[in-house]
């Protein structure tokens, strides 16, 4: 187990050329390692451990957990309010269990490794996605001044070749900006639909689950129901039909424990609260990127904001010369440059590159 969530340190490991920003990285890199970790974790405690145990008289154990395990088993909802030692066993293990269509049955806590595993697959598709769009644009264009351990010569080298390929390439990087921005709606798309997904999953439990955890400190302590205990039951019920010496059908009700709930209940309450969070960060990003493309008033500001040494006249005179997709290009080398070379480039950026159309005709 250690080998396995060691292997998947690699997913986040430092950049040392950035393409994204630390809200989609979030997405991609650390919410993919949380539910493959999870997924790990899971998959060992159900296949390694026994995930259940169930408690049944003239049958032998490991033919009843199995078919309970297979065929899911079942809660009584209403019971989960009742009084545990006084009026029911356990919650929401009750005896009047003859009403068929007051059952909740648990039929997903097997599924759970599986769904893990794919949840993290779609968080890491839009990363990879925009790796196969960027194609190595940025760090063939850094071309190694992110770092200064260079000879003077090859720094100005590179630095003039960085400002003819600018200069050359102007008014060809709208696609690739676009590109990335549906990514990051991709990555909003995704937190959505598998939270909508999720909640199908749990029976419309998961939605309201942290909060209703949260709500638990203003409830009295006898009168609390676990709402984990109930999406994520420790204790269910199981009935096992089989035919009996004379050949009449015999009903045995077994009692099962779920020991795998446990990590089961503590893991999507860390998701829980985790996808919401990620949820708010992704929205305000959303409006951040609505702000960059419908207000080019916007756009200086953070070109300065990027890097102070940069006159505010520089920043103006860019922004307005260049289109969305040449000035998304030089804000992202603001961080993959040294400050000291980005500086120098931008001023003669500046003064080389000629206006954008729209801004001829004025």
């Amino acid at each position: 187990m250690y080998k396995l969530l060691g292997s998947l340190k690699s997913y986040l490991k430092w950049q040392d050329i950035q393409t994204d920003n630390a809200v989609f990285r979030l997405h991609n890199s650390f919410t993919t390692v949380l539910l493959l970790t999870c997924s790990l974790i899971i998959t060992a405690t159900q296949y390694v451990g026994q995930p259940i145990s169930c408690i049944v008289n003239g049958i032998p154990p490991h033919v009843v957990n199995t078919f309970c395990w297979i065929h899911s088993t079942f809660t009584m909802p209403d019971a989960f309010n009742r009084q545990v030692g006084r009026e029911v066993a356990h919650p929401g293990v009750a005896n009047d269990f003859n009403d068929k269509d007051a059952r909740k049955y648990y039929t997903y806590y097997q599924w759970v490794c599986f769904v893990l595993f794919f949840q993290a697959m779609a968080c890491y598709t839009p990363k990879f996605l925009w790796n196969k769009f960027e194609g190595g644009l940025m760090r063939m264009i850094v071309m190694g001044l992110n770092i200064t351990i260079c000879t003077r010569e090859e720094k100005e080298a590179k630095r003039d070749a960085l400002l003819d390929y600018l200069i050359k390439h102007v008014k060809r990087h709208k696609l690739y900006a676009i590109r990335y921005w549906a990514c990051e709606v991709l990555c909003f798309i995704n937190i959505v639909v598998q939270m909508y997904l999720m909640n199908r999953f749990f029976d419309g439990e998961f939605i309201s689950y942290g909060t209703n955890i949260m709500g638990l400190s203003d409830v009295p302590q006898e009168q609390r129901m676990d709402p984990m205990v109930y999406v994520f039951p420790r204790v269910t019920k199981c009935i096992f039909h089989k035919y009996g010496a004379g050949g009449s059908l015999q009903t045995h009700d077994s009692l099962c424990i779920l020991p795998l709930n446990i990590v089961n209940e503590k893991t999507y309450v860390f998701i829980w609260f985790w996808y919401w969070i990620l949820l708010v960060l992704l929205v305000g990003l959303m409006i951040f990127r609505a702000c960059i493309i419908f207000m080019p008033k916007f756009r200086p500001r953070l070109l300065n904001a990027r890097n102070r040494m940069i006159p505010m006249e520089i920043c103006r005179s860019l922004s307005r010369k260049l289109d969305i997709g040449d000035w998304w290009l030089i804000y992202m080398l603001g961080r993959n440059l040294d400050p000291v070379i980005y500086k120098d480039v931008m001023g003669e950026f500046a003064k080389q590159v000629e206006p954008a159309k729209h801004d001829r005709t004025k």
